[in-house]
């Protein structure tokens, strides 16, 4: 079965300044979706727009500050959202399915498989997952931050041929939009370099969010796009190959979807110091990390939990699964085992 498509939607696509459905786009982008479907692909949408649309229903003229308000907006407009992608999919003969998220989900392994396997029934069936964090119930310390980031995440946990994140502007600009002297930025290695705006009014990322989940992306294997999604025809021609936006090629990796996890999907509670001697024999020598190659560590994980493992120099090397809570470590005992090699990855 070929590998699906993640198209991704910011708000300002999907919402207009008045709060209501921006119905022709959706439509465009739903046409395009559905050639793709009959062609044999299997695509999914991470969509935004819960917030912006439920604004209006709630009667408020801004977006609100405080978390409950927040998520009563996103209450109210995730039915609307979902009945507008209903509508769209629909009118070519595909069913859309509502999936909701939030990082819990995809830091749990077990939860993780599960929204994989969901999400490969669903693409078995014909119908098109769309996608969007639950931010009825998502807390600050359980939240992507941002679609773009969710976008990111499904792309891995789905193992995408492509993510195509699409937006307001044209892809990755040298300068801030409306800036005479803006430029695109064809090559995401490139994209770094750009003067990065702030986010719009109606959504909550903004281009920098995008060039960090199309990194993650890429660096999980997956290439990705930037690219404007206001004109006619723009998807098809980058499901085809053409270019468009900003592009990040993706890296060569062999690694496994638990390893793709780990690196990617497990929320890390604390980080691990170690000495020369364990650092050498778990990045070099692929062995487990004994906690008497420990010499501190910070925060209070768990058994279970995710860490980062930090060598002598101060740099970040690898992450894993702690098999000690952290005052386990003290004392640097023998024969302990902090993090064992099978449940670690090396960067």
């Amino acid at each position: 079965m070929r590998r699906p498509t993640v198209v991704k939607l910011g708000s300002a696509l999907i919402a207009s300044e008045s709060g209501q459905p921006q119905l022709e786009r959706l439509a465009q982008v739903a046409a395009a979706l559905a050639e793709a479907v009959d062609a044999g692909d299997r695509v999914c949408v991470v969509s935004s727009g819960a917030i912006a649309l439920g604004l209006k229903r709630m009667g408020a003229e801004r977006r609100p500050r405080s978390l409950p308000r927040l998520q009563a907006a996103s209450a109210l407009g995730q039915a609307a959202l979902h009945r507008a992608w209903e509508d769209a999919l629909g009118a070519h003969g595909l069913r859309a399915a509502q999936v909701l998220l939030t990082a819990a989900e995809i830091a749990d392994r077990r939860a993780y498989v599960n929204v994989r396997n969901a999400l490969g029934a669903l693409f078995a069936l014909g119908a098109v997952p769309v996608v969007n964090e639950n931010d009825a119930t998502a807390t600050d310390e359980i939240s992507f931050g941002d679609n773009d980031a969710l976008a990111a995440q499904v792309a891995v946990l789905a193992k995408a041929r492509l993510l195509v994140l699409l937006t307001s502007v044209e892809g990755v600009l040298s300068r801030a939009p409306g800036d005479p002297a803006a430029e695109l930025i064809a090559d995401g290695a490139a994209a770094r370099q750009a003067v990065f705006g702030p986010a719009t009014a109606e959504g909550s990322g903004g281009m920098e969010s995008k060039v960090l989940a199309a990194e993650l992306a890429a660096a999980a294997g997956v290439p990705t796009v930037i690219a404007a999604g206001t004109a006619d025809s723009v998807l098809a021609p980058i499901v085809a190959g053409e270019p468009r936006g900003t592009r990040f090629e993706p890296a060569a990796t062999g690694e496994s979807a638990f390893k793709l996890w780990l690196r990617f999907g497990k929320r890390v509670a604390g980080s691990v110091h170690v000495d020369e001697g364990a650092r050498r024999a778990v990045a070099t020598e692929g062995r487990s990390l004994l906690a008497v190659g420990v010499v501190g560590w910070d925060g209070d994980f768990r058994a279970g939990d995710g860490v980062e493992l930090v060598g002598p120099d101060g740099r970040t090397f690898g992450r894993g699964v702690s098999s000690v809570d952290a005052g386990e470590l003290a004392g640097r005992p023998p024969n302990v085992e902090a993090v064992h090699r099978d449940r670690l990855v090396v960067y």
